[in-house]
């Protein structure tokens, strides 16, 4: 059965194109009709700039008349997530004080999209401040999973991971600081990318008045095949502002082509985020056919040896990251608490009112034992390829936008986690800014999607994609939802 147009990969409209087998504009135009028919019901495209696409369909179709193409994704329509700049359109990261804040230029990664070739016809949902596991603010409202109208699309990329699953778009970018690239991948049943911390520059991907990019974030893209994932990430790459009058990016190839080759680890448990058992069958499963693939596995060998320190140095240095975002008066409230905590007091409460109020000094120190961790992995991928994980506890939860994000609960194993706990996941790699890979494997019993994770070394991110590469032609990769083949 031939995969319909609105679900084949980028790559491969891409070459259809230039096959000229369809028009830019054609193309253009059928997203554009999925959109009409399903984003009602999903709420992913929350901007749409119609005609100007089709204004850039008609001059790429021009362009490749007289034989021009502008690059590897020439005419491959595109929306991205609502908080990157896109000239003449708001960017509010659903924050209802920026509603007015107008990008009067794109973001860098939006103009090197375009240099390759891209169509972009629209933006896409994310929660409020990019600051949750669901996608839903009060100026677009609530980003509803093509699994499953009633669970969420995962965050802060929730509506970039809803388009792609549901065929109204061709590829997608995101961000990523606490999973929020990875884990609308996991929940939607795509691919998605967190890049090695400083590869991709975020420039334009921010509120007024924020220059510098936060600690520990990222941005990446996501996509229905891994090949997309390179294309889009070489895209983007390379040294940006001062940096790009010397500096020059060369990632690696991938020195190891076949499983058989890799001796990857394993670590499907951690006493920091249990794992649902719907989603640990999948995973296990999939562990069971890389080893018939000729992966070497170790279930046993661990990068860091005290994982329960090692998601507070994460916390502690996330939440300081994103505590710059807050007002003086909401700080002066952290503060109270925190010099009023027991010593003993390690509740995530806690945790982010110490991170949010502390010094330079003691920041210092946490950046200190990062760096320690730093070595800790590097010595271990001495000896292992890549490192598995999952990506969250479970997979695409219920929505629930009652009270504090910090005091939600999912349903885990018949019984309630906090929704906090799979953040482990995010930090694993995330603290140490290492290239993540999510790359879809299978349903669980209850028919949702799932992914895993595959971590690499510092710069290995064409090696990451490209494990997930080999996965999605042995394995399997992205399979529509139901209702939207």
């Amino acid at each position: 059965m031939t995969t319909p147009l609105y679900h084949q990969t980028a790559t491969e409209l891409a070459k259809r194109i230039r096959d000229k087998e369809i028009g830019c504009l054609e193309l253009l135009e059928v997203f554009l009709d999925r959109a009409e028919k399903h984003n009602p019901a999903l709420n992913a495209i929350i901007v749409l700039e119609a005609d100007k696409a089709r204004a850039r369909a008609r001059e790429a179709d021009e362009a490749l008349a007289k034989g021009e193409i502008w690059g590897p994704l020439h005419g491959v329509p595109m929306t991205i997530k609502e908080s990157f700049d896109v000239t003449g359109t708001p960017t509010t990261w659903g924050v209802v004080e920026h509603k007015d804040n107008i990008a009067g230029s794109d973001a860098l990664a939006v103009q090197r999209m375009k240099a390759v070739g891209v169509t972009l016809f629209g933006k896409t949902n994310v929660p409020y401040m990019l600051s949750d596991w669901q996608s839903f603010n009060e100026i677009y409202g609530t980003c509803n999973n093509p699994w499953d109208l009633t669970r969420s699309p995962g965050g802060s990329s929730g509506g970039s991971a809803a388009a792609l699953a549901a065929g109204m778009t061709g590829i997608e970018a995101g961000s990523d600081i606490g999973a929020s690239i990875r884990n609308p991948a996991h929940y939607c049943g795509v691919f998605g990318h967190k890049p090695t911390m400083g590869i991709l520059p975020p420039t334009g991907q921010a509120l007024p008045g924020n220059n510098v990019p936060p600690d520990i974030a990222v941005i990446g893209p996501l996509a229905r095949g891994a090949d997309d994932l390179e294309v889009a990430t070489q895209a983007m790459a390379g040294a940006g502002g001062r940096d790009a009058a010397g500096w020059v990016l060369n990632l690696p190839k991938p020195a190891k082509i076949s499983f058989k080759e890799m001796k990857v680890a394993v670590v499907l448990q951690d006493e920091n985020c249990v794992i649902d058992s719907e989603y640990a069958d999948q995973l296990q499963a999939t562990i069971e056919k890389l080893a018939g693939l000729g992966v070497t596995i170790d279930e046993k060998a661990r990068p860091v040896k005290d994982t329960k320190r090692a998601h507070l140095v994460y916390l502690m240095l996330l939440r300081a990251a994103t505590g710059g975002r807050l007002p003086d008066d909401v700080i002066a409230e952290h503060r109270a608490r925190a010099e009023v905590a027991a010593p003993d007091d390690m509740t995530y409460k806690t945790i982010v009112d110490r991170a949010v109020t502390m010094s330079h000094k003691e920041w210092l120190a946490w950046n200190e034992e990062r760096e320690l961790l730093c070595r800790e992995w590097a010595g271990f991928f001495e000896d292992y390829d890549f490192v598995l994980t999952p990506m969250a506890s479970s997979a695409a939860f219920p929505h629930d936008q009652v009270g504090d994000r910090a005091d939600r609960t999912i349903p885990v194993n018949n019984t309630r986690q906090s929704t906090l706990d799979q953040m482990f996941w995010a930090g694993y790699p995330g603290v140490v800014f290492l290239p993540g890979t999510c790359a879809p494997i299978s349903l669980t019993r209850s028919g949702l999607p799932c992914g895993l994770q595959i971590i690499g070394p510092h710069l290995s991110d064409l090696s990451t994609i490209h494990f997930a590469r080999l996965m999605e032609r042995e394995i399997g990769g992205f399979v529509a939802p139901p209702g939207y083949e």
